[in-house]
């Protein structure tokens, strides 16, 4: 995990996704085309919050390190550093990996 020069807003998270493992039992080679997007990832960057109807900001349930599974077309895909990212909205992570 790089140290990145980004900040989300609002209840917006920076995820750097899990890619799947290129080799399946077997010894079968997967290629890009036939994967399935990725699902899971390490929490990167936390944003400013969501705030309420009185303006209190509403305190994130997940932690910069956790490792999360999300919604399979939640998101949006970006590329900083040459790394690719994930900025999804608290409301798309499923929940954390234990």
């Amino acid at each position: 995990m790089a140290n990145i020069k980004f900040k989300p807003v609002g209840d917006r998270v920076l995820v750097e996704p899990i890619e799947e493992q290129e080799v399946k039992k077997g010894g079968i080679i997967i290629p890009d085309t036939a994967k399935e997007k990725p699902q899971e990832g390490t929490i990167v960057a936390l944003g400013t919050g969501k705030k309420d109807e009185s303006g209190k900001v509403i305190p994130f349930e997940v932690s910069k390190g956790d490792r999360v599974l999300y919604s399979k077309y939640g998101g949006t895909e970006v590329t900083l550093d040459g790394d690719k990212y994930l900025i999804l909205r608290e409301d798309d992570i499923l929940g954390v990996i234990a």
